[in-house]
């Protein structure tokens, strides 16, 4: 469980290694919706006529993988995500492995925050996706 008076600046979450398979791709973006309007997440070449190297996870799958690394770390605790932003850089791809990293940036003892960076990594260390979290500990 995890107590804001334990956290520090530079302890680390993860990292959380995952393979989204492209049937994973295609049925969350058919869930939300996405299937029918972009073929980017369905296909890889619908995906490759737009210029894309083959299908691309969705953005919001993308932040919702990142969100997953922060909410696992935070677990039973007395905390909450209560804010995350991201920056995409380059495609997600599918069928290939992620790997997700977190530390602690920032402490706010006056209103019990801390700040985590987040990242999504491909197989050559390459940042895909870049976030930022806000985890608030109640009292």
């Amino acid at each position: 469980m995890k107590n804001f008076d334990e956290i520090n600046i530079g302890d680390t979450l993860g990292p959380l290694e995952l393979l989204v398979s492209k049937d994973q791709c295609r049925a969350y973006a058919k869930l939300m919706g996405m299937g029918e309007i972009a073929g980017r997440f369905t296909d890889d070449e619908a995906a490759k006529k737009e210029g894309l190297p083959g299908m691309i996870l969705p953005g919001n799958m993308s932040l919702g993988l990142l969100s997953k690394l922060v909410t696992d770390w935070i677990g039973s605790s007395n905390a909450w995500l209560k804010q995350m932003s991201t920056t995409y850089r380059v495609p997600v791809q599918p069928d290939h492995t992620i790997t997700i990293h977190g530390f602690i940036t920032n402490k706010n003892p006056a209103d019990r925050t801390a700040e985590i960076d987040v990242w999504m990594e491909n197989e050559e260390a390459e940042r895909l996706v870049t976030g930022t979290a806000t985890v608030e500990f109640r009292k």
